[in-house]
């Protein structure tokens, strides 16, 4: 004898969080959600245990129209892409790593080559610190170099090309 049960009964899995999460998070950005309702929703989201309990966290939040999501990127990438992917190499030139950290906390899913160019910029600023720290700062000689290859790459990224950093450690994907 086999029982059926209803989908709403069914336990969540955390995959099934993740976009609940994500879109919590895009209610809060647009102002759709304070800081202690996104709170709250956020722990009921990662509480929750069935799918019904996971559906009432975003009841009452509209599904983003189409007009006002993020176009996927095809062919060319835009010039506001390309800047961005620039700036993540002239930030990693003048803050060290802190910079292309925190624009891959804010910037990087709106568009894979954007991301792309933030994690090679991550990437090559948290070698240099790596090699810095190992040769006890005789590795600081490496960043009068950096410059000139962070502003290379930043060149590449305002024409549309990739760019990879040469003998950097790929610690960030």
């Amino acid at each position: 004898m086999t029982i059926s049960t209803p989908t709403g009964a069914l336990r969540v899995s955390a995959a099934e969080r993740e976009p609940i999460v994500d879109r919590l998070q895009q209610a809060f950005a647009e102002g759709r959600l304070d800081k202690e309702e996104l709170d709250l929703r956020l722990h009921l989201a990662m509480t929750a245990r069935t799918r019904a309990d996971l559906d009432a966290v975003l009841a009452d939040l509209s599904p983003v129209p189409a007009a006002h999501r993020a176009p996927t990127p095809v062919g060319e990438p835009t010039a506001e892409q390309r800047v961005l992917a620039a700036l993540a190499h002239v930030l990693g030139a003048t803050t060290l790593f802190l910079g292309p950290l925190v624009m891959l906390c804010t910037r990087a899913r709106r568009s894979p080559y954007v991301r792309r160019h933030i994690v090679e910029a991550l990437n090559f600023q948290l070698t240099l610190l790596l090699l810095t720290v190992v040769t006890f700062g005789i590795g600081g000689i490496a960043y009068a170099v950096a410059w000139i290859v962070c502003g290379v790459a930043a060149l590449l990224a305002l024409v549309g090309t990739a760019f990879r950093y040469p003998f950097t450690l790929r610690l960030v994907h």
